[in-house]
């Protein structure tokens, strides 16, 4: 099962960028036995200046054919972490791929969101769209160990 991170703007090299691959390193060595990972992040940038119609295109063209669309929004399901550890596992087990879709300042188009088949939300505050690529991606690992029986998730 691969894992897409599809997301509006590009992170630049610096602390984020280094939690974000990390953690995708980690989840791709923790996730591989278990048949997850590994995970891509692919960014689109609207140079046009289009707004939230045009960034949604563009992430919709960013998605791979087939994957199971999960879509980030603050008004989304709150799942705890072996929660969304099943949701992750669900989807292997229907031989899907995984792509999770962080918008841009404005959110994500609705017209997007609505052929999502999941929206997570990281809880009612905002958080910076670079901090959400790492939070996300330590998630993605989390589950990993959590499918593994790995003692880093503690409950």
């Amino acid at each position: 099962m691969r894992v897409s991170l599809c997301a509006v703007g590009r992170l630049r090299q610096g602390p984020e960028r280094d939690l974000l691959d990390d953690y995708l390193h980690r989840f791709a060595r923790t996730g591989r036995p278990l048949g997850l990972g590994p995970a891509q992040v692919i960014e689109v940038e609207d140079r046009k200046g289009g707004g939230m119609a045009a960034e949604g295109a563009l992430l919709a063209r960013a998605i791979p054919e087939g994957a199971a669309l999960c879509v980030l929004d603050e008004r989304g399901e709150t799942p705890d972490s072996p929660g969304f550890a099943r949701w992750l596992a669900a989807w292997r087990d229907r031989g899907q791929d995984a792509a999770f879709v962080i918008g841009g300042a404005d959110g994500v188009d609705p017209a997007l969101r609505a052929r999502a088949e999941r929206v997570l939300s990281f809880g009612p505050m905002v958080w910076p769209h670079l901090l959400v690529r790492v939070m996300l991606a330590e998630q993605l690992y989390r589950a990993a160990t959590i499918l593994a029986g790995s003692p880093y998730h503690r409950t």
